[in-house]
């Protein structure tokens, strides 16, 4: 015979022992993940630490070690007066370089990408599917393949070694990216508000400013995210595609580390580093919840 008196308490220990689980399972996650922030962030740490000795501390102390301590003459050189060959006024001007390379080249190629994804999204023509498959082809040819094209490009149209030159490139480069962003994102928005402008006598350029730009917050956050990281990052189109005087933030930053002489100077090599990731860390810091909601917003429809 079961004894009814003895299940409620048998339940609750039950209920218990689950809630314990439950808890020590996440704690447990906890740990892992904190152990992996720890993997990952430590050369962070490294480089933000070993900018703030001094080069006898970095000689006499330990790598993970804290500044005992802390100096910005590093950074203040980094900026101003490292040499990156056989000048030596630092990454300043570079940095400057990578500004006017990054800023026209993102707001280019997101308006060109927002207008194509509406075209292909909304305002289907024949062999519109051939054409947005030729530019997603265009997206994964290796960066290598159109350097000898690209520069001859470059030199008929009379822009080689400029920082026009260099923004060109970019704005081609980054079209696919952004118009794949922005059609996703476009075939998600219901025909029937094109359908009901239309009917209202909006035409083409009216139904794109009134209608789908207010409603492209995410995904421009997302375009303008994707093409500012990979062309603030860009090494080889800068290192390709430029001369004296308009070399982006990354080519000057590998010079300073390659081309000093004489004493290593690994805290001014970590600051320069550091100086160089800045704006995408930010970047990433400021608008990083917005880039998942973008890239999620477009993935019910394809």
């Amino acid at each position: 015979m079961t004894d009814v008196s003895a299940t409620p308490a048998a339940a609750a220990a039950a209920r218990s022992q689950g809630a314990g689980m439950k808890t020590a399972l996440r704690w447990g996650l906890y740990v892992i993940l904190g152990l992996f922030a720890v993997y990952y962030l430590m050369p962070l740490f490294v480089m933000v630490t070993t900018s703030l000795k001094s080069l006898e501390e970095i000689r006499t102390g330990d790598l993970v070690a804290l500044p005992r301590e802390v100096t910005f003459d590093a950074w203040a050189k980094a900026w101003s007066g490292a040499c990156t060959g056989i000048q030596c006024e630092g990454v300043r001007p570079y940095f400057w370089n990578s500004v006017l390379i990054a800023v026209p080249g993102v707001l280019i190629s997101t308006l060109l990408g927002a207008v194509n994804g509406y075209v292909i999204a909304q305002w289907r023509f024949k062999g519109a599917n051939i054409i947005f498959a030729l530019m997603l082809f265009g997206c994964f040819i290796p960066f290598q393949v159109v350097l000898l094209p690209m520069a001859r490009l470059l030199g008929v149209m009379g822009i080689a070694g400029t920082i026009p030159g260099l923004v060109f490139v970019h704005v081609i480069y980054g079209i696919g990216f952004t118009t794949l962003f922005f059609r996703n994102y476009y075939v998600t928005i219901p025909q029937e508000l094109v359908k009901a402008a239309k009917v209202d006598g909006a035409g083409f350029l009216r139904i794109f400013w009134s209608i789908f730009l207010p409603l492209s917050i995410p995904i421009i956050v997302v375009s303008v995210i994707w093409q500012f990281t990979q062309i603030w990052n860009d090494f080889l189109f800068g290192v390709s595609f430029s001369s004296a005087g308009t070399q982006p933030v990354t080519v000057a930053l590998n010079n300073i580390v390659n081309s000093t002489t004489g004493v290593k100077e690994y805290n001014v090599d970590m600051a320069a580093a550091i100086i160089a990731a800045l704006p995408t860390l930010l970047v990433y810091v400021v608008a990083g919840k917005y880039f998942i909601r973008g890239l999620t917003a477009g993935s019910v429809k394809g």
